[in-house]
């Protein structure tokens, strides 16, 4: 339009197909349905979602228009600012605010400015601006007259100069010229001024628009109302919005700015960031220590054993382990193909090593008789697999060696005192694998000769 040369309003008698005012208010519908570039005016066009401020809100730190994020079922409403992204290459946002909070108190301001005393404010807001727009009308009809008393004055100065001066009248001709385009410019730029000037509001419309005070918070909140319609309403008022975050202060400062240039300013407390569910250290330390001997189910049991509780107090379980310690960064349990020499094994892989069941491996743990350890109470019993641990099993007992009933009746003491001396190393002892007589056997040292024995010598006499 603006490199148009020519236009004349109304030229045709047959009515149009819409008017030149329907005409420039579509026009300047579609200039604002554009997305805005950053920093320019504008709002886009009204979208589906519940976030209220689409094309309203503008970032307090760098003035772009922030954009709409929802949750998983769009029902939470976020704003963000992703201008530090774009400019620093950082993968932060310049703003992040839920949408919940500011929403509702844009929504009561908005609500509270069209209450019957925000009305009656409103219009009276109006008739000022209505007084502004005519004292500057005043002013280009004005302007417009000066240039049309320069037009004529250039005129008759034309007309009153002699021909046969002919280079005064070229000056004089051209003068005439610039002060008739500087007439045109001043005329149309009135006429567009004049054009752009809102219909005042009749004493009809001014009640309509005070009895709406008062309902427009039932239409506002009405089920049959849309989020689209409630955006419409805010763009008739609302110009935008401007969205600071004050982390510290745990609030999010708002500066409303109203069409016709008043602002406003808000302070909405933001919810506090709940206090971060982690699993003690103690647990934490001893999943450490239990991942390099045992898979995550076997650390599991043992954690439920000793009746720990997750963060959110629940028993443990394999894949809890996991997601645990894939948090901290614990590395998983691999089982090596072989042993180092002394590694401590699982019961059950030095049962097998040793040609027993693992229940007669636990027992003579239990006796006391094989060294054994666990990690933590409840944990595992593991063996360290030495070669003084596969002397001690045998397939056939050594000659001369005693069974454990045998041995307390040459020693004349108790079971538990032949097991003492056997633990202290005083008895030498080994455990048959094999055969009918399966068990401990034991050395029991020749009784020293006393002076109530018989001569060897003698003996042999008698």
């Amino acid at each position: 339009m603006d490199d148009w040369q020519v236009l004349i309003v109304d030229h045709h008698k047959e009515q149009a197909y819409i008017s030149w005012d329907r005409y420039l208010a579509n026009q300047a519908r579609i200039d604002n349905n554009t997305r805005p570039q950053a920093h320019e005016p504008g709002t886009g066009a009204v979208r589906e979602g519940c976030g209220l401020l689409q094309g309203l809100a503008v970032c307090g730190r760098c003035g772009r228009k922030l954009a709409v994020h929802y949750n998983r079922d769009y029902s939470t409403p976020g704003y963000h600012c992703h201008s530090r992204e774009l400019a620093e290459g950082k993968a932060k946002w310049c703003l992040s605010v839920g949408g919940l909070q500011v929403d509702q108190a844009v929504s009561e301001a908005f609500l509270a400015a069209l209450a019957p005393a925000g009305v009656e404010a409103a219009l009276a807001a109006a008739e000022s601006l209505a007084a502004d727009r005519d004292a500057a009308l005043a002013q280009w009809r004005k302007e417009a007259e000066r240039a049309r008393y320069q037009a004529n004055l250039a005129e008759r100065s034309y007309m009153a100069v002699d021909p046969e001066n002919r280079l005064v009248a070229r000056g004089l001709e051209a003068d005439w010229g610039a002060k008739l385009a500087a007439l045109a410019t001043a005329e149309a730029e009135l006429a567009r001024k004049e054009a752009a000037r809102p219909a005042g509001l009749g004493p009809d419309e001014r009640a309509a628009l005070l009895a709406m005070g008062g309902d427009l918070g039932q239409v506002w909140h009405a089920p049959t109302t849309t989020d689209r319609d409630r955006k419409e309403l805010l763009r008739t008022l609302l110009e935008e919005v401007v969205v600071d975050i004050d982390r510290e202060a745990g609030e999010a400062r708002l500066t409303l700015r109203w069409r016709g240039g008043a602002l406003s300013e808000l302070r909405v407390a933001l919810k506090r960031k709940q206090p971060t569910v982690r699993t003690d250290e103690g647990t934490i330390d001893l999943v450490r220590r239990l991942a390099q001997h045992h898979p995550d189910a076997t650390t599991a049991g043992i954690l439920n054993r000793q009746g720990r509780l997750s963060a959110r107090g629940q028993r443990f379980t394999g894949p809890m382990v996991a997601s645990l310690r894939g948090y901290w960064g614990i590395p998983c349990y691999q089982r090596p193909a072989q042993p180092p020499a002394g590694e401590p094994v699982p019961l059950y892989q030095a049962a097998r090593e040793l040609g027993v069941v693992p229940s007669t491996l636990y027992r003579w743990i239990n006796e006391g008789f094989i060294g054994a350890e666990q990690d933590t109470p409840g944990a595992p019993w593991r063996v360290r697999m030495t070669e003084e641990l596969k002397a001690l099993f045998v397939d056939e007992s050594p000659p001369g060696w005693l069974a454990m009933l045998e041995a307390t009746m040459a020693l004349g003491v108790s079971r538990q005192t032949v097991l003492q001396r056997v633990k202290r190393g005083e008895l030498p002892a080994v455990i048959v694998r094999s055969g009918r007589r399966k068990g401990l056997r034991i050395k029991v040292p020749e009784p020293s000769p006393t002076l109530f024995d018989p001569n060897p010598s003698t003996k042999e006499a008698v």
